[in-house]
């Protein structure tokens, strides 16, 4: 079985995943393996299924667990739609009656996956028709699934989870209406969840575009982060809705746990290991002293060249003063990319190396 004709449909029969909705159903599929394995062999002797969460598909399996109770499943009905190992229990022995397909994926990702679904649900009805808590299920780009999984999200604790979207707003916005400002203090951190926005900066008396945005992108973290004003305006191109989080809330739910800092040994270690240094600098200060084997990518440049960054690597970000550096770190840790930033930005570096030579 090929899998692609594994559904969203075929995997909301099984529990637990039959409480997730369809939209994430739809991002399981393609994490999901089938395995077949013929008549009168024992599946779990022929592998080991440890980190992985098994369901039977099609076929008839007998199954002895430990209590030594003996039943017959049949593949995605009764008792076959939950799992025959994973989420806590193992069989004791087992043997396909008939020619049988197994369907696994990784038993963390299916965890993961669950918490930020039971954790996050709106927990109360909207207190006015303009703001409403936010269903992250809603959402989709920096919470989709392989940023849950694979990216820094993965590692938030739980309670800030569910923290974090119980103080998430939802806001219904309108076209042609001004979110953000150039040059007003940082407030919210906003995330598109449905509509398109332009982003637009003033040169020389000019309102130039930088980017137009969409659902699942994210704005105004630069502000927050480097405690600056806000450097540019975001205007809804379409009517939409935004999610947003308070300054405070912000820093103390994401900049902190998405913000890595090392210091420069830390980094040179890394770097020997593997890594890359991210330099967010203007291409003028790249040339005059970026640190050697770096590429130079500045934060307004940064949204547009995530795709092509390798998620297989880790990248330290730095600046002069950590400030830009700081926002380029976590516009990518949200991203899904290991991203660490460089602590104090090379002013830092330039400080202790004088320190080590007095």
């Amino acid at each position: 079985m090929s899998l692609d004709t594994v559904t969203a449909e075929q995997l909301g029969r099984f529990h637990p995943l039959a409480s997730l909705g369809k939209a994430a159903l739809r991002e399981l599929v393609p994490l999901c393996h089938v395995e077949r394995v013929a008549r009168n062999l024992d599946p779990f002797r022929m592998r080991d299924w440890e980190g992985q969460a098994v369901f039977l598909l099609k076929g008839q399996l007998k199954l002895e667990v430990a209590d030594g109770s003996v039943s017959v499943l049949v593949g995605s009905t009764g008792d076959a739609l939950l799992p025959l190992c994973g989420c806590g229990h193992e069989p004791v022995a087992t043997r396909a009656i008939t020619a049988i397909e197994l369907l696994h994926f990784d038993e963390d990702t299916l965890d993961i996956f669950l918490t930020w679904d039971q954790l996050t649900a709106p927990a109360r009805k909207p207190s006015t028709d303009e703001v409403e808590t936010a269903d992250w299920r809603n959402m989709s780009g920096i919470f989709a699934l392989q940023n849950l999984t694979q990216g820094v999200f993965a590692t938030l604790p739980p309670a800030h989870i569910q923290s974090l979207f119980e103080r998430f707003q939802r806001v219904k916005v309108k076209r042609d209406q001004v979110v953000v400002r150039e040059g007003d203090p940082g407030d919210f951190y906003y995330l598109i969840e449905r509509g398109r926005c332009q982003v637009t900066r003033r040169v020389a008396g000019d309102q130039l575009e930088l980017a137009e945005l969409a659902a699942g992108d994210a704005f105004g973290e630069e502000a927050l982060i480097a405690e600056t004003r806000r450097n540019a305006t975001v205007t809804m191109k379409t009517p939409g809705v935004l999610l947003r989080l308070s300054k405070a809330d912000f820093i103390e739910l994401l900049r902190e746990p998405l913000l890595h800092r090392v210091d420069f040994a830390e980094a040179a270690r890394r770097v020997a290991g593997g890594a890359v240094w991210l330099d967010v600098r203007f291409a003028a200060e790249y040339q005059h002293d970026g640190l050697a084997g770096a590429i130079n990518i500045p934060p307004n440049e940064l949204r547009e060249a995530v795709p092509m960054l390798d998620r297989g690597k880790d990248y330290i970000a730095y600046c002069q003063t950590g400030r830009r550096s700081s926002a380029a770190a976590f516009l990518l840790s949200q991203r899904g990319i290991r991203a660490f930033l460089l602590d104090g930005g090379l002013k830092a570096v330039a400080a202790a190396k004088e320190r080590k030579a007095t």
